[in-house]
């Protein structure tokens, strides 16, 4: 009876990771959809897109190295840069509702 319930107990034990194992899958794909967003709005660029995105939104603007100094922390943080060079944001909610200290906006 001894020898049962050991194995009884490995099989419990066994399963039980198994489904520890397939909730923590399941906790990062939510997390990584999350993350990536969707089509062109907010989290679809990659990192690497910033720079070219943010040369555009500011190529229009006499402030260019502060415009690129934000444009790039806002869309390092939002993976999201609003089309042309001026409004647009609420393509991007990130970017639109990230406000400074006093309330106004962030991001160029």
């Amino acid at each position: 009876m001894g020898n049962h319930s050991a194995v009884c107990n490995v099989v419990v034990l066994r399963c039980s990771m198994i489904l520890l194992l397939l909730l923590m899958v399941l906790v990062l794909s939510q997390e990584t959809q999350l993350v990536s967003g969707s089509s062109m709005t907010q989290g679809s660029l990659h990192p690497q897109e910033c720079g070219g995105r943010c040369s555009a939104r500011c190529s229009a603007t006499s402030y260019k190295k502060p415009c690129m100094f934000y444009c790039q922390k806002c869309c390092a943080k939002c993976l999201c840069v609003p089309p042309g060079t001026y409004g647009n944001k609420q393509s991007c909610p990130c970017y639109n509702n990230w406000k400074t200290k006093r309330g106004g906006p962030k991001c160029p």
